[in-house]
């Protein structure tokens, strides 16, 4: 092969490249903030604080991310995830205060979450209320609705002599040396990425959310899935509300809340792994993982909570303008 040959390649595979790392840019800033806090923080690296990422920053987070992955893959949005985690975590708190067995008051703890998805589903399916304001208008009910019951929003603890072992088990408890949230999570994950890859009904949300208007004139049950979609959501989400409340032993109103704008950006930032810029689930943990290991890493530096926002908003910025160049640059060639 000529000298010519060589220089003539020589872009064209730095084209390949360039166009691989943004293609990819999920997995590139994963291992590069991974990298870089690993250099900057000695501790990062510690096996307990890596095992604290995973608990702590990932798994309630990808809980109730996995369900707004659900809610994006229909074309919504729902901004009352948290009022389903709040409900879920008083109604499972009040339960077990009162003297009720722990199975109970988890599936009443479910199904007050699910309540939630339900309202949401009257509200877009029933009455014909765009996803945004409908789940807004939940949000507030919610909030003001915790308010009333807890006389302005006071939290419920539970003493350690009213938790019993199979309460904290919950939170705490391991099995096969894994801890619960972290089961939970990968059981949660695998079925809902099966349910939307290879299932019917996976197929029939992910139309919906491409072409809502061909998928109802093609026969498929829009509105029964739609109405489904939202209940799961709220569902998955109550679960989160279920582990926070079994791991800290108190539910505080409107907690819910905070999960909800890292579950858009993780769920967005999980669309840069598919290359139909899709919802999905691998992404959608990718992206938790991503957040999670931000705010630990940030944390470790020394930088306030306002900075960790701050520099969270930048890597998600980037992230989506990295995948974006890429879908507008395949565009354009296609063209």
């Amino acid at each position: 092969m000529s000298n010519l040959d060589l220089a003539d390649r020589r872009p064209f595979n730095a084209r390949i490249v360039a166009a691989l790392l943004l293609r990819y840019a999920v997995l590139v800033a994963l291992i590069g903030v991974f990298a870089l806090f690993s250099v900057l923080a000695p501790s990062f690296l510690a096996p307990a604080n890596l095992l604290s990422i995973l608990v702590n920053n990932v798994a309630l987070l990808a809980i109730v991310s996995i369900g707004m992955t659900l809610v994006v893959a229909a074309g919504g949005i729902d901004l009352s995830v948290g009022t389903a985690i709040d409900f879920a975590s008083l109604t499972f708190v009040t339960l077990v205060l009162g003297g009720e067995p722990v199975w109970l008051a988890t599936l009443a703890g479910l199904a007050a979450g699910a309540l939630v998805g339900l309202f949401n589903a009257v509200l877009i399916v029933g009455l014909g209320i765009a996803p945004f304001l409908a789940t807004l208008g939940t949000l507030f009910i919610g909030r003001s609705a915790q308010q009333l019951i807890t006389g302005g929003g006071n939290p419920i603890y539970l003493p350690a002599s009213a938790t019993p072992e199979s309460f904290r088990a919950i939170g705490h408890g391991a099995i096969l040396g894994i801890p619960v949230p972290l089961v939970v999570v990968g059981l949660l994950a695998a079925i809902v990425a099966v349910v939307l890859t290879r299932t019917r009904f996976g197929r029939i949300v992910l139309a919906i959310g491409v072409q809502p208007g061909v998928a109802r004139y093609s026969g498929l049950d829009v509105p029964r899935a739609t109405a489904s979609i939202y209940i799961l959501a709220a569902l998955v989400s109550a679960m989160a509300g279920i582990l926070l409340s079994a791991t800290v032993s108190v539910y505080v109103p409107y907690s819910g809340n905070a999960f909800l704008l890292n579950a858009i950006g993780a769920t967005f930032i999980g669309t840069t792994l598919s290359a139909e810029s899709r919802p999905n689930v691998p992404g959608t943990v990718l992206g938790v993982l991503l957040l999670g290991i931000v705010a630990n890493g940030l944390l470790l530096v020394g930088l306030s909570y306002y900075w960790q926002q701050v520099g969270t908003g930048v890597l998600i910025f980037l992230v989506l303008a990295a995948s974006f160049a890429t879908r507008g640059g395949a565009s354009r060639a296609r063209n």
